[in-house]
């Protein structure tokens, strides 16, 4: 990520989605966790449709793919995600949600190699995954500020869960809809799923919520900041720098929600959130140690190519080889 179009995006991103789970903190003061979550896919997926019809584009799935993406998506990647985590919210602080949530990159590549069974792997993978779960063990059973909230920090870990193998199914199946559109139906089936659950699970609607202006406030934040654009600034970053790169921003965001959380909430900042976290972001080096390294080599190799080459040096096809010269017999001027 060497663009500095690419840095801002990448700025932007973290500061709206590390604030959004202080928007969450605040929303679910008056607000229904679940039901919470359902009308900010509502106000996410009105926008979406909005921008299919004004860009007349092809809104009807018509394959097998399709249909799987939009159950995924919709059903995995965005209802029972939400509602995982806006339900573990409500026990723990914000910055403990945004924590537990970065151990999504950590379990993605082992479901991905259990799922689709396309790598193998690797003791730097199980490593990785071991010392991430001993960060959100660290957390779970650290006091302070969490009182002991182990529900909370369990319903967010099957946050991550659900999110990474909604994540890795998506990748069986390749898309005949416009991006926009498929976004838009994964909202719509994402909305309506959490609606149900709401419904079933405390017969919560809309019209029973308390809607101060706070929550209101919130809510529009979510919808419209959060969902629509966040989601819009992460795959224009996925497609401009790839996805391990912007696989980071799952780092990123816990330090912004972090440092919002202590400020408009007065959130404690505890030794066990700081070690917690220190584990998690370690177990993630490890899982993506290979993706990682392979992301200092275009730099180091352009700093290569650009430098002056020295006395004994010759390049080759953009690489730089030294050579061994017989100060005896080394050319003169003129020859």
């Amino acid at each position: 990520m060497t663009k500095v179009v690419d840095v801002l995006l990448f700025g932007v991103l973290a500061l709206v989605w590390g604030t959004a789970f202080t928007a969450i903190e605040i929303g679910l003061e008056t607000l229904p966790p679940l039901l919470f979550a359902a009308a900010r896919l509502d106000i996410a997926a009105v926008i979406f449709i909005g921008a299919v019809l004004l860009g007349r584009l092809r809104w009807r799935p018509r394959t097998k793919a399709d249909l799987a993406l939009v159950l995924s998506n919709g059903i995995l990647v965005v209802g029972a995600h939400f509602a995982f985590s806006f339900v573990g919210q409500s026990y723990v602080t914000s910055s403990v949600a945004a924590i537990i949530l970065s151990f999504t990159p950590i379990i993605t590549p082992v479901i991905a190699i259990r799922v689709l069974s396309t790598e193998r792997i690797y003791s730097t993978d199980v490593v990785g995954l071991c010392v991430g779960l001993a960060g959100v063990i660290a957390i779970a059973l650290a006091g302070g500020s969490f009182d002991g909230q182990l529900l909370g920090i369990g319903l967010l870990l099957a946050s991550a869960v659900v999110f990474a193998l909604g994540s890795v199914l998506t990748e069986r199946w390749s898309a005949d809809l416009p991006t926009m559109a498929l976004h838009a139906w994964s909202m719509v089936t994402g909305a309506v799923f959490l609606h149900a659950t709401a419904y079933a699970y405390s017969g919560a609607t809309l019209r029973d919520a308390t809607w101060t202006p706070s929550a209101i406030a919130a809510l529009t934040y979510l919808g419209i900041f959060a969902t629509a654009g966040g989601f819009l600034l992460y795959f224009t970053l996925l497609n401009r720098t790839g996805a391990t790169n912007i696989s980071l921003i799952n780092y990123a965001t816990p330090v912004v929600a972090t440092i919002f959380g202590a400020v408009l909430l007065g959130e404690q900042i505890t030794t066990a959130t700081v070690a917690g976290f220190a584990l998690i972001v370690v177990g993630f080096v490890l899982c993506n140690i290979r993706p990682l390294w392979q992301l200092t080599q275009p730099t180091s190799n352009k700093a290569d190519r650009d430098r002056l080459l020295e006395r004994d040096e010759v390049r080759v096809q953009g690489n730089v080889y030294k050579t061994e010269i017989d100060s005896r017999s080394s050319l003169q001027p003129g020859d």
